[in-house]
């Protein structure tokens, strides 16, 4: 199964259907089934420090070190000023979960399902691959 692996909170806003846009700095070309792996690298300052953020997570446990949820990545859109003026106006709790810049990529998320037990795996950069 493809895997991608993200620092929490952004794992876990992706299993509670609060974040369908992951936010990189490389497009993909890749589409399909997607497993979300919350890394075990814990919560950096900047981001805890940050309230609007930290509110929109419901509970203070994570799952460090698991994939967590399933999804589609279903498509990568180049990062243009109009398109993130769009996600700010339009969807402004999208806004406060991603690095929203000029030349970066928004990788489109649906039909999220959280996993019902959780998968221990150690992460990778980019999408890589886990064998069951």
């Amino acid at each position: 199964m493809k895997v991608l692996s993200l620092t929490e909170p952004f794992a876990t806003l992706i299993k509670d259907h609060k974040k369908r846009i992951e936010t990189r700095s490389f497009k993909t070309n890749y589409r399909g089934e997607l497993y979300i792996h919350a890394s075990s690298t814990k919560i950096p300052k900047k981001w805890r420090a940050d309230p609007k953020l930290m509110e929109l997570v419901e509970s203070s446990s994570f799952s460090y070190g698991h994939i967590i949820c399933k999804c589609k990545l279903v498509d990568c859109v180049l990062m243009t000023p109009d398109y993130i003026s769009f996600i700010r106006k339009n969807y402004p709790t999208e806004f406060i979960c991603g690095i929203y810049e000029a030349g970066r990529y928004a990788w489109i998320l649906d039909d999220i399902e959280v996993l019902s037990q959780p998968i221990f795996a150690k992460g990778h950069l980019g999408i890589w691959n886990y064998e069951l």
